[in-house]
């Protein structure tokens, strides 16, 4: 049967005696158009390698094992880690996970041979997990991934605005940000609170070099926790802003990906 078809999900869920936690963000793709351009704009071949976190029913895991070559997916519920290995786990390009996302080494991971990420992320951990995805020194070429529209307009915004942060530097300092597709609350069972959107994120290179990555996350991440101050106040350097011609005046959430490098290699 076809889990993307409402009714049959609900059926598949009833049968295993399954209930959804709002808490860990379960919401199951019922929608399978969604499905579709999900996959598409993942834009898979056999010679990929991918990881799917959260893969829950397998709605979305069946087609990966489609079209890559070779499929991990971390499934952290007893349940439906029960489920999968029954109906998945014999296919020889799968790796099955029994663990939580957030204890297993990604690097690692991406590091084994891992190129893309293609999965629906528990609303609950996505951020925390994508931000470790992107800082892992084997980053994937590209992502496609579901996420609350509110996260996926944070991961694309551009300087200057209200929605640019943190989140946004780590992001796009590795990768090109596309909001790919809106996701209507009704497209997943149960329906969440917040709509949903897929975000793409292509590898691309950085705009200059950075001398220490350690040290450019910590000051991104310093600087954006008083976003509202002077620069000149949170630095406490004036001649390194001077060197990255950077007025002390400026806030944090003016500064574009160059004068974020700038500025940390000059205080470097």
């Amino acid at each position: 049967m076809s889990p993307t078809r409402p009714s049959e999900v609900r059926a598949l869920l009833a049968q295993l005696g399954f209930k959804p936690s709002r808490v860990l963000g379960q919401n199951f793709l019922i929608d399978a158009n969604i499905l579709r351009i999900m996959l598409d704009a993942a834009d898979l071949s056999p010679r990929d390698a991918v990881l799917e976190i959260g893969p829950g029913l397998g709605v979305l895991t069946a087609p990966l094992l489609e079209r890559a070559g070779r499929v991990v997916a971390i499934e952290k519920d007893d349940m439906l880690y029960a489920h999968l290995a029954r109906t998945l786990a014999p296919s020889p390009t799968l790796a099955l996970l029994h663990a939580d996302a957030l204890d297993c080494d990604l690097a690692g991971i991406l590091a084994g041979g891992v190129n893309k990420v293609v999965a629906n992320l528990p609303y609950s951990v996505g951020t925390r997990i994508l931000v470790e995805l992107c800082r892992a020194a084997a980053r994937p070429e590209r992502m496609a991934v579901t996420v609350q529209r509110e996260v996926a307009e944070r991961m694309a915004a551009r300087p200057d605005t209200g929605d640019y942060g943190v989140l946004s530097v780590f992001v796009q300092i590795d990768y090109a940000v596309s909001l790919h597709k809106r996701i209507p609350r009704t497209c997943f069972f149960p329906a969440p609170q917040v709509e949903s959107a897929i975000v793409v994120l292509a590898r691309r290179p950085r705009p200059a070099p950075i001398h220490d990555d350690a040290a450019f996350y910590a000051l991104v991440k310093g600087c954006f926790a008083h976003r509202r101050k002077q620069l000149g106040t949170l630095v406490r350097n004036d001649s390194a802003l001077a060197r990255a011609d950077i007025d002390p005046k400026r806030r944090p959430e003016t500064l574009s990906l160059d004068e974020w490098i700038r500025l940390c290699n000059a205080l470097a």
